[in-house]
């Protein structure tokens, strides 16, 4: 698990334009998701977030992207209290 103080780093791999909303935990900071949403604009990226803060029981607002906005391999930032 990658830590900076509070900050966790999450390590997500995307599957965008599926039939339905599905999140894997892999690890406690890997996440494989599966969302309706198509990759294009940053749709995708918004759901999941939306279910990775609903999963992790954080607001939205305290994910961040900070690494493959247009890859299916992402990594969130986690900013909220551990």
């Amino acid at each position: 698990m990658y830590n900076e103080g509070m900050d966790q780093y999450l390590k997500v791999k995307v599957h965008a334009g599926e039939k339905k909303n599905k999140l894997l935990q892999k690890a406690p900071d890997t996440f494989e998701i599966w969302v309706k949403a198509p990759a294009q604009e940053g749709r995708a990226n918004e759901a999941v977030r939306a279910l990775l803060a609903a999963h992790l029981n954080v607001a939205e607002n305290k994910l961040s992207l900070v690494k493959g906005a247009t890859s299916p391999s992402k990594i969130f930032l986690n900013r909220s209290e551990l």
